[in-house]
């Protein structure tokens, strides 16, 4: 009895041993070692539970110390990962994550790796070399025939929907779709409202206040000069603020730390302004690390407490996120008030680090009809004001603190009042086509005018129409960052190349344009508009105007002379969708892929994009996320390739057979199938990164949403093929639906 447990011991710790040993070269096939009987079958299982097909079930084991050794082993086998001190796998011998939408590796790929497995013992050294291969092939050919026929299964955790399942739940989302339709207020085929007046009924909850704020813990501590501090309510919320930015660069920034410290000190007590007086003293880490332990926390939050949080945030959305227009229920867009805190802008703005102050139930405004429900403001509070004025869209305002802007609750995109706004902007843009080529005429004659302010215009709507320039705001010194447009140009602003790279007359712009993105340009220009730009710069300081003669109120009056509701907004939604449309026209081909299609597309965009200055910040996470795209790009150029062997083998074995096996007939056109699937996938991707790359810096949706007309995109649609989901989101699609609905494949701009 005793001979016999030792010997089940010594084998057990041999089979330990060898499932143990990694793939590769390292198999133990060079060894001469013959596995125990079981091995071949327990090998199988793990393969099906490396490709995700099934759990390895366990089988009772002969002896307690069997088991154990095989169930560890078998673990380390499964897990892939070195579980035991013995375990050291080589690269080449660990299984790749599967991206998705690649097909599984079957037992044929496995088949094509080294294998661990062995027939019997002492077949090792039987065997010819040419016997072997052979055994292995057909193996290889029968399991791939039958993983073939299991590929198209997919895997998950989740039991598999049945077919009838499947149907039901594509039926209830048509249903849910056909009653979204139904029930969708189709206001641009009734009659519109005379002149003005933008609605007969509104009623609504009023904005949504953020919640009071809450004094910090005790064991949570603000210190001066090394010293604890406690702070006065209105000053320890301001510390708040800053203290939950120190992770950003902004509190690095001379500009905003003067400007928070200046406004903070506002805020804080007579005895803390005197304790208080250098910011580089002061030490908010407790506060910060409080902040980042929220954060975390929130993260780390469970199902269920997600749901209850979102259930929450749900309820207020219901009851002040909608209103009645008309009788019809719309949703608000900006319902909740934005909350206190410092304000950061864009670029380098000079007010950065200031204060955004607490927006009370006193500082707000309200516009409701007079027979709907007046909203109430919320307990121990009143309104600033309660209007009844149907000729404006917004249903309160009131005044920020930071440059005096006045701020507007508005309905959403999608609603009636902001559809057709957008209608009417696209129909006054397609009237300028009709009188474009006049105005054009017009200030080319302006330009040798004898009157210098007729000159200076001239230049300007030249500027305006052919690089989309904004008109641009006089503005106080001071008051906001250094932004201009095209009537606010400086000397400084523009450098005149007699010839550069080539080109004739060359004007070289460098500028902060709206939102203090960098305008940088170099653009070749007619003759007459180069002379007249040499002149208006002559005996003129690099600070000095370029156009002394002009101004923002004087040019949108002329403009508006050219043709009703003319301004520099509408030449540059003129320019921006017939750019889109030239563009369309010229690089759609129809034979080319619904990828192809799409990346075609997002070039024309591009263009627009480009021409209105539309850039952006690469994401942060763009290198990455690149590396991880030419990463799935290289895996699939390696799948595409095997995929191509298996085919010529499985090719060259239905050849070799004397009468044609319906089964090898059936691998080689599945085959084929899997090499033109991973091919369509691999251009796919590739198109994907080009793509990217490509909008890098550009930022495709903002000429999308305001600038590019979405019946040229709708018809583009409709003539391509190309669904219009693959070129809108669903929020983009409600904000268009006007037009997805009324137009035809031959709309022209």
């Amino acid at each position: 009895m005793g001979e016999k447990d030792a010997l089940g011991d010594e084998k057990a710790k041999r089979k330990a041993l060898k499932l143990k040993r990694p793939s590769g070269d390292e198999s133990a096939d060079a060894s001469g070692d013959a596995p125990i009987k079981n091995s071949a079958k327990s090998t199988k299982s793990a393969e099906k539970t490396l490709n995700g097909k099934a759990k390895m079930k366990a089988k009772t084991p002969k002896s307690e110390s069997q088991s154990s050794e095989d169930s560890s082993s078998a673990s380390a086998l499964l897990k892939l990962g070195p579980e035991d001190e013995d375990f050291t796998p080589k690269k080449t011998g660990l299984k790749r994550k599967r991206i998705k939408d690649e097909p599984m590796e079957g037992p044929s790929d496995l088949a094509a790796k080294p294998s661990k497995r062995k027939s019997k013992s002492g077949d090792h050294g039987g065997e010819s070399d040419e016997e072997a291969p052979k055994k292995k092939s057909r193996k290889k050919t029968e399991k791939t025939v039958k993983k073939e026929e299991e590929e198209e299964i997919p895997v998950s955790k989740k039991p598999k929907k049945t077919k009838q399942e499947i149907e039901e739940a594509r039926q209830l989302k048509i249903k849910l779709k056909e009653e979204e339709e139904k029930n969708r207020w189709r206001w641009w085929e009734e009659e519109k409202y005379e002149d003005g007046v933008k609605w007969k009924f509104l009623e609504h909850k009023g904005p949504y206040f953020p919640p009071e704020y809450q004094p910090l813990p005790d064991d949570v501590n603000f210190y001066y000069n090394g010293k604890k501090v406690k702070l006065s309510l209105a000053a320890e919320e301001v510390a708040v603020f800053f203290a939950q930015m120190l992770d950003h660069e902004y509190t690095t920034k001379a500009v905003f730390r003067e400007n928070f410290f200046q406004d903070w000190r506002k805020e804080m007590t007579h005895e803390e302004r005197t304790l208080i007086k250098d910011l580089d003293k002061c030490d908010f880490g407790e506060i910060h690390a409080m902040h980042k332990a929220k954060v975390e926390a929130r993260k780390l939050l469970s199902k269920e407490e997600k749901q209850v949080l979102k259930e929450a945030n749900q309820k207020i959305t219901d009851e002040f996120g909608f209103c009645l227009l008309d009788h019809h229920k719309e949703r608000i867009g900006n319902f909740k008030i934005e909350p206190p805190g410092l304000f950061r802008g864009r670029g380098e703005h000079p007010k950065q680090g200031m204060l955004k102050k607490r927006i009370q139930p006193e500082d707000v405004i309200i516009n409701c009809s007079k027979e709907s429900n007046i909203p109430v403001p919320p307990a121990g509070h009143r309104w600033k004001e309660v209007r009844h004025d149907n000729t404006v869209t917004w249903l309160a305002s009131w005044t920020e603190n930071i440059q005096g802007a006045i701020k507007y609750v508005m309905l959403n995109a999608n609603s009636k009042l902001k559809g057709e706004k957008d209608w009417e902007k696209y129909e006054i843009a397609r009237k300028l086509k009709t009188c474009v080529d006049a105005i054009r005429t017009q200030y080319t004659l302006d330009l040798k005018s004898k009157e210098m302010v007729k000159r200076q215009r001239a230049v300007a709507v030249y500027f305006i129409d052919k690089l989309a320039l904004r008109a641009g705001n006089e503005k106080e010194e001071g008051e906001t960052a250094d932004t201009v447009g095209c009537c606010s140009l400086r000397v400084e602003h523009i450098t005149l190349h007699r010839e550069l790279d080539g080109n004739e007359y060359v004007v070289e712009f460098d500028f902060l344009g709206k939102d203090s993105i960098r305008y940088y340009n170099k653009v070749p220009v007619i003759g007459k508009v180069f002379k007249n730009l040499k002149l208006f710069m002559e005996n003129k300081q690099p600070g000095e105007e370029l156009f002394d003669r002009l101004n923002t109120t004087m040019m949108n009056k002329h403009l508006s002379s050219l043709m009703p509701g003319l301004t520099a907004k509408v030449f540059r939604t003129y320019n921006a969708s017939i750019t889109l449309q030239q563009q369309l026209k010229e690089l759609t081909h129809q034979s080319d892929t619904e990828e192809q299609k799409i990346l075609s597309y997002n070039r024309a965009n591009r263009a627009v994009a480009i021409l209105c200055n539309h850039q952006r910040a690469p994401p942060k996470t763009f290198d990455q996320s690149m590396a991880n795209l030419q990463a799935k790009i290289d895996a699939r150029k390696e799948q595409l390739s095997l995929a191509k062997k298996e085919l010529k083998q499985a090719k060259k074995e239905a050849k070799t057979k004397e009468n044609a096996d319906p089964k090898l007939q059936k691998l080689v056109e599945r085959k084929k199938a899997a090499v033109k699937r991973c091919e369509e996938q691999l251009l796919k991707m590739e198109v994907q990164a080009t793509d990217r790359e490509e909008n890098k810096q550009i930022a495709l949706g903002t000429s999308k949403l305001n600038y590019l007309d979405p019946r040229i995109t709708v018809a583009w649609c409709k003539n391509t093929g190309v669904p219009v989901e693959k070129i809108y989101n669903k929020t983009q699609r409600d904000k268009f639906a006007w037009a997805i609905d009324m137009t035809e494949a031959d709309f022209e701009f």
